[in-house]
């Protein structure tokens, strides 16, 4: 059985996102093999009902962007709840400029988003996961179930991801700039976008 095929096995039995270092302990293997491989399985995947999503150093098997019209249809009740523009702005700030703590949120916003970030977390659109410079903070990123939903593949995939970016980190800069710290992390572009 191929390196990939077992890939895809772990994947679909774990059902949530698998790190690559992972994937490597599990099966012995260098980060090399492990990236072949998943290029393998999603060359394999490819005009099936299956895809690979990838986000940061994760890899997850999700159904493909080409029927997110039809899991649109059947998770519509879950999802069609109105999100409000205030949850479709914060959404769209963790999508672009992801991972980043509420603070950091709260000043591209320019109001408390403690209610709507809790909203994004209870509806499986946005996840908490640990600010690894400071264990009593938490960072928000977007959800595979997220990037699955709005049928792409990657981060990266999103309209005018590099610009929006860069403008959100223009924004940071200043306010750094000005003495006004917008968060505790300092974020950067991405060495492709710089």
């Amino acid at each position: 059985m191929t390196l990939d095929v077992k890939i895809e096995a772990v994947l679909f039995w774990k059902a949530e996102p698998v790190a690559l270092a992972r994937l490597g302990k599990i099966f012995g293997e260098n980060e090399a093999a492990i990236k072949k491989a998943l290029l393998t399985l999603e060359e394999k995947l490819r005009d099936r009902g299956l895809a690979l999503i990838f986000k940061d150093d994760e890899v997850s098997l999700r159904t493909a962007p080409a029927v997110s019209g039809l899991i649109e249809t059947l998770t519509k009740e879950e999802l069609a709840r109105d999100l409000g523009k205030a949850g479709l702005e914060t959404l769209s700030i963790i999508l672009y400029q992801g991972p980043l703590s509420r603070r950091e949120i709260d000043y591209v916003r320019g109001v408390n988003s403690t209610f709507i970030l809790r909203h994004l977390l209870v509806r499986g659109l946005a996840e908490r996961i640990e600010n690894p410079k400071d264990k009593r903070l938490f960072l928000y990123r977007p959800t595979f179930d997220l990037l699955s939903f709005l049928g792409i593949s990657r981060l990266e995939d999103l309209p005018e991801y590099g610009s929006v970016r860069r403008e959100i980190e223009t924004s940071f800069a200043q306010a750094r700039k000005e003495g006004e710290h917008p968060g505790e992390q300092e974020h950067k572009a991405p060495p492709e976008l710089a």
